[in-house]
């Protein structure tokens, strides 16, 4: 969106302010660590390399840059210190999102993303492959649901009696209310995770990679679970499955976290302060 900055006549009098959902030259070096096609990951590469040179530049043709974490902020601060940064958190409508209740789920996991977005790709692929299987053998009760539009073939394969592939669905909530955890088993990407604050909202305990959770103002085993290997990532999952005093508590205070910090009307409020001192 920053390229729309070349419509506006060259003396026009008006306030540039440039929102960064993710800092784009960070997530698509992430990328090309883990993507295994070597096309793509010579073509993450590129891209990486060209915005890291292009993207910050870019920048400073605005008055302030907002971020959406502190840890995009101090990326970004470090490639050029001379940007005005505010950091403005993602968030979710708590008043759309009440928590769902824990009658009618099943021993169903979810992950909820974009399914043609590399980081998607290859977390659905690592817990299919390398979390899964640990998880069925400490209770084979357990089935996956992959959820999320422009599923690609590879992900597809994945469909079987285990794991369900459902491509675009019209609305998330159903599949919320039927899972009793919520999966982020990223390993790349970047930004802040939308799916982690909305599974909060709706009562759906976490486990997530750091980087899953990354720029989010979480605790470990307070908020959600936090597991970076297989190993420790299907234990915890299984955790939650079997333990309901553990399961209450995390949901309970993920949910106040959400509705004190990550609420839209917080959040908002923290906005237009930005934008009244430019006004100013």
């Amino acid at each position: 969106m920053a390229l729309y900055l070349e419509a506006l006549p060259p003396n026009a009098h008006c306030k540039r302010i440039l929102m960064f959902h993710n800092i784009t030259f960070h997530q698509y070096q992430r990328i090309a660590q883990f993507e295994s096609n070597p096309i793509r990951k010579i073509r993450a590469w590129l891209h990486s390399a060209m915005m890291h040179r292009w993207e910050p530049r870019y920048a400073e043709r605005f008055d302030r840059c907002i971020t959406v974490s502190e840890e995009d902020r101090r990326i970004l601060t470090e490639t050029n210190p001379r940007l005005q940064i505010d950091l403005v958190p993602n968030g979710v409508d708590t008043q759309l999102h009440n928590p769902l209740p824990e009658e009618g789920t099943s021993q169903a996991l979810l992950f909820i993303g974009k399914m043609s977005y590399a980081p998607c790709v290859d977390a659905a692929l690592y817990f299919c492959s390398e979390i899964l299987p640990r998880i069925q053998r400490m209770n084979s009760e357990v089935e996956m649901w992959v959820v999320g539009r422009d599923p690609l073939p590879e992900i597809m394969r994945l469909n079987g009696d285990a794991v369900r592939v459902t491509g675009r669905v019209d609305s998330v909530v159903p599949y919320y209310r039927r899972s009793t955890v919520c999966v982020v088993p990223l390993r790349s990407g970047g930004g802040t995770r939308l799916k982690i604050l909305e599974a909060m909202a709706l009562g759906r305990p976490v486990v997530s990679t750091a980087i899953g959770c990354e720029g989010l103002d979480v605790v470990n085993g307070e908020h959600l679970l936090i597991a970076d290997s297989s190993e420790e990532f299907a234990e915890q999952t299984v955790r939650l499955l079997k333990d309901r005093s553990l399961y209450r508590r995390v949901t309970a205070s993920a949910r106040q976290l959400v509705v004190t910090h990550y609420d839209r009307d917080v959040i908002a409020a923290q906005l237009m302060q930005v934008y009244a001192e430019m006004a100013e």
